[in-house]
């Protein structure tokens, strides 16, 4: 009878953290998504041209790149549980903002400072959040949810891109598109679902013992234990080397990212393939974000057998070559959705694969003393890796057209290549650790 107790028990906690684990981690994709791509189709519908998309869009990733200047803070002011809900809350209020300007004649002005607002929140939820997970489970539950975390997020995405585009999509069509009523109802919808999140975790999430603000430490201490990191970090061996991989790693792909978009739902005439809101929903946001996922799957298994050196080149190869299916799509302009879901399904899978590299590296540099505060760091260069050539893609796709600009993003496949080219790993890092029996 005790045993069945206890049994009983265990599974009443693991049914509560599967409960608080999927929703936040859920909570936390949606308004990066909402940042980083819905903003960018939103624009596009409300007649912005390319370089002003872009531009606009690539800016609004500098909170991720200077998230690790107030991470450190977070702990002096009040609990991480309080910065969630208080997070979702301002994030909540962000997307009714953005709803309640767009049928204003100051929609620009009033959707940007919101989307900055649901920017900022969003990565300091995400500080919140990453380090809440640590203290409301012991090891083994973060071992266990850790799949559980990373399968929510993801899913988040594919709300996101997929189901909120078709919806602001099939509004256009109900109220004869009239696209800023339609974004603002899915926007206002979305501030409601905030809403809803705020009170469930209100009442869902635990509260740790050691969930506490750090009182007796001076933001002076925490700054100059920040400053300490930063030089660590640069004292490292091969840190110019491993701060150009950070940078140019991706260059193809922060200069595809944005464009790729956009090139998908613009008009014929101007060169994209012309999807509706609903096309593009179920090509990148659902069938595209599922590659995705596979991609990385299948990288994260492949380098857990052989390492991440046996791997690193397949890779690269992985991220770089199969942009070339939109140098395919700019000349061939396919009219059938299952090819273009193909094109971009193997894109999305290859981008996945050859990501698994760069996050590998990421966990490779930081190792050591400061890892945690290190792999922050890393992080912060992984986002000015995309705000940099997307601040610039839009500029220069307009200049040379969609089919020159895949081109270009062909031949900066190069320096991808060249920056890997430098790289020392060692050969046994990434591979799982084969447990024997003890003599």
């Amino acid at each position: 009878m005790q045993n069945s107790k206890h049994s009983t028990e265990q599974k009443g906690a693991s049914l509560k953290s599967f409960a608080w684990v999927s929703s936040l981690y859920f909570t936390e994709g949606l308004p990066y998504v909402a940042v980083m791509t819905i903003s960018i189709l939103l624009y596009k519908q409300m007649g912005l041209s390319n370089t002003e998309i872009t531009f606009y869009t690539s800016w609004l990733y500098l909170p991720w790149v200077i998230k690790p200047l107030w991470s450190p803070f977070i702990d002096l002011i009040k609990t991480k549980r309080w910065w969630i809900t208080a997070m979702q809350l301002l994030i909540g209020a962000a997307f009714g903002g953005v709803a309640f300007t767009l049928p204003t004649h100051f929609w620009l002005q009033g959707s940007l400072f919101f989307f900055w607002v649901m920017a900022f929140s969003s990565a300091t939820h995400d500080i919140a959040a990453d380090g809440f997970y640590m203290l409301g489970l012991d090891q083994q539950g973060q071992s266990i949810f850790v799949g559980i975390r990373s399968l929510f997020y993801r899913l988040a995405t594919i709300f996101g891109q997929g189901v909120l585009v078709m919806i602001a999509g099939n509004l256009q069509v109900i109220y004869r598109n009239n696209i800023p009523f339609s974004w603002s109802l899915m926007f206002y919808g979305v501030a409601g679902l905030f809403i809803a999140l705020w009170l469930w975790h209100s009442y869902i999430l635990p509260r740790p013992a050691e969930d506490i603000s750090r009182s007796g430490i001076s933001a002076n201490t925490i700054w100059s234990e920040f400053v300490h990191t930063i030089v660590t970090f640069f004292q490292k061996p091969q840190v110019l080397t491993a701060i150009l991989f950070m940078l140019l790693y991706r260059m193809p792909e922060g200069l595809l990212a944005k464009v790729s978009a956009l090139f998908l739902i613009d008009a014929e005439h101007n060169g994209g393939l012309g999807l509706s809101p609903q096309e593009y929903g179920l090509v990148q946001g659902t069938v595209g974000v599922v590659g995705l996922i596979l991609g990385g799957i299948s990288g994260g298994i492949a380098a857990g057998i052989h390492g991440l050196k046996r791997w690193l080149w397949p890779m690269v190869c992985a991220i770089t070559l199969p942009d070339l299916v939109y140098v395919y799509m700019s000349y061939a302009q396919p009219d059938s959705l299952l090819l273009i879901n193909v094109c971009v399904f193997v894109e999305q899978f290859g981008y996945g694969f050859g990501f698994t590299a760069y996050m590998l590296y990421l966990i490779y540099y930081s190792q050591g003393e400061y890892k945690t505060s290190h792999y922050a760091l890393c992080t912060a260069f992984m986002a000015l890796s995309l705000m940099i050539p997307g601040l610039v893609a839009g500029a220069l796709q307009e200049a040379v057209g969609y089919r020159t600009f895949f081109i270009i993003v062909m031949i900066c496949c190069a320096v991808t290549f060249i920056v890997t080219s430098f790289l020392k790993i060692d050969p046994e890092f990434g591979k799982k650790k084969e447990t024997t029996e003890s003599e």
